[in-house]
């Protein structure tokens, strides 16, 4: 049984009374936050019903939103804020020595001496100032001193991009020999690729044998590949093949780097010497892959478009049959250079068929194909079928970028079809793509040579909404379309020759004579 209570004093009444006025008066707790518990590992309980369900996440949600657009938007002012710094140390580098009391160090310490140094300021500054010449190693020493700042291989590679493109290797050498131990592949691709676009294969050749004592590179297998890669893209492979040779007791070379230097012969031109290679490759128990047999197949191509263009089909089957007998698979590069060398010499419809082929050989095209197909289309003023490819390489997942939309309205232009080319333009802001000013000079160009002022105006309004800086020129209207007016040329009287006016006199004179004799009569017509 329950027991009963005894009743409260008078002193235990006063005491509960007091305590329940002071819990009256003080403020409201704030709601404990909501406990996330760890799914149970058992599937074989039941989870509550509210522990997953969006009323009970929403508030987790909506702050992981704010948080997303908060670090979007100070993401946009630290990038602004970037922008700005950059433009004011480019002015900085690209004043005259001379003309300043203060050396570049001592400026920019007083100027920039609160400014955090990043690499991506660091690439800012230089892809603006192309004119600062050694002004940028001294920009380099003042950010290197910084304490805050420890420049890496990656920071060490723009720089050497930056004067190996002026070719002032000299003090890409200082860069690299204050950074040694710390640079590493990145500023060995970035000098690499500065002299060879310099034209200076022997120096890379020489650079391999004496990369680890000069600059602490490691001189490995992946250094060779680069290099070699580096040469045979600019078509320097007679010194690509010496190198490999030289050191092939060092590193043996493997497929990819035959391959490389097949297809180096082939961007020189020189397709007796790929042979050669890929018959020692053949003999030295290398297999030829289909990216050396591609690079083969459009050194042919090439070669025949420069001395006779119509043997290029029968050419190309020699290579591809050649293929089948080495059991090498084509790819869709194979097919994407057949396309692409039929296009160049106004084969549309060959390249088309060999389009609608590419299945039976389990090959599906890629952007470049279709690229291909839509500008050589268009070149040939076959429009609605260069719309019809361009769904068909949306459907197939591929976008079309701004280059292209670009390279599309050029030819269109080109050819004179400017109301296509608006259409395409219009595609291309569709897709998202933000029209530049090349964009809007070619339009507004071609349409003033139409004489279609009123559009070109259009295009200038909707450029300055946009803020594209595109500045009114004096477009000249194509004297093909100019419409000409309708008037009638006043006769000029012509000074007759002697021979003229005589035959005029004796005209006038024999039918005066005719008029003085008598016209017969017409016979009345006799009724029967």
């Amino acid at each position: 049984m329950r027991k009963p209570t005894l009743p409260l004093t008078p002193l235990q009444l006063r005491k509960l009374l007091c305590c329940f006025s002071a819990q009256l008066h003080q403020p409201p707790l704030p709601p404990p936050p909501p406990l996330l518990r760890p799914f149970p590992a058992s599937t074989s309980t039941v989870s509550s019903p509210h522990f997953f369900s969006p009323r009970h996440s929403s508030f987790r949600l909506f702050s992981s939103l704010t948080n997303d657009s908060g670090s979007f938007n100070n993401a946009e002012k630290n990038e602004e804020e970037n922008k700005n710094v950059a433009q004011d140390l480019s002015a900085e580098l690209l004043k005259t020595p001379d003309e300043e009391p203060l050396p570049l160090p001592q400026r920019l310490d007083l100027s920039f001496s609160h400014i955090a140094i990043t690499p991506a300021l660091i690439l800012a500054t230089l892809n603006i100032s192309p004119d600062a010449g050694r002004a940028a190693l001294d920009f380099f020493k003042w950010a290197k001193s910084k304490p805050d700042f420890h420049p890496g291989d990656e920071v060490y590679s723009y720089f050497v991009d930056y004067f190996g493109r002026r070719k002032d290797f000299k003090a890409a050498h200082e860069v690299l020999v204050d950074g040694c131990g710390e640079v590493g592949i990145k500023c060995l691709e970035a000098l690499v690729d500065r002299l060879v676009r310099a034209g200076r294969p022997t120096h890379v050749a020489a650079l391999f044998d004496r990369m680890e004592e000069d600059y602490r590179f490691s001189r490995n297998v992946d250094s060779l590949k680069l290099i070699v890669s580096s040469l045979c893209e600019r078509g320097y492979a007679s010194y690509a093949e010496k190198m490999v040779k030289s050191s092939a007791s060092e590193f043996f070379p493997d497929e990819y780097i035959c391959d490389t230097l097949i297809d180096g012969w082939c961007v020189a031109g020189k397709l007796d010497e790929a042979k050669r290679l890929a018959d020692e490759m053949y003999r030295g128990g290398f297999e030829i892959g289909t990216y050396a047999y591609n690079a083969m197949l459009d050194c042919v191509c090439r070669l025949c478009r420069e001395k006779d263009p119509f043997i290029l089909q029968s050419e190309a089957e020699k290579v591809l049959i050649q293929m089948e007998r080495k059991g090498v698979p084509r790819d869709v590069e194979t097919f994407n250079v057949l396309i692409t060398n039929l296009c160049k010499i106004r084969k549309t419809e060959d390249a088309m068929k060999l389009f609608s082929r590419m299945g039976e050989w389990g090959c599906y095209p890629n952007d470049t194909t279709f690229l291909v197909l839509i500008k050589s289309l268009y070149q040939a003023a076959r429009v609605g079928e260069g719309d019809e490819m361009m769904d068909r390489m949306r459907s197939a997942g591929y976008a079309v970028d701004k280059k292209s939309y670009y390279e599309f309205l050029k030819i269109l232009c080109g050819i004179e079809r400017i109301d296509h080319a608006m259409s395409v333009f219009a595609k291309m802001k569709e897709d998202g793509h933000e029209p530049g000013i090349k964009t809007y000079d070619l339009l507004m160009g071609k349409l003033c040579a139409h004489g279609r002022l009123d559009k070109a105006n259009v295009l200038y309004k909707e450029a300055e909404s946009n803020s594209v800086p595109v500045e009114p020129k004096a477009y000249k209207v194509d004297p093909r379309f100019v419409k000409k007016k309708a008037t009638t040329a006043k006769k000029e009287k012509k000074r007759e020759t002697l021979p003229e006016k005589m035959a005029r006199k004796r005209k006038r004179l024999k039918k005066i004579r005719l008029s003085f004799v008598k016209k017969p009569k017409r016979a009345t017509r006799r009724s029967y």
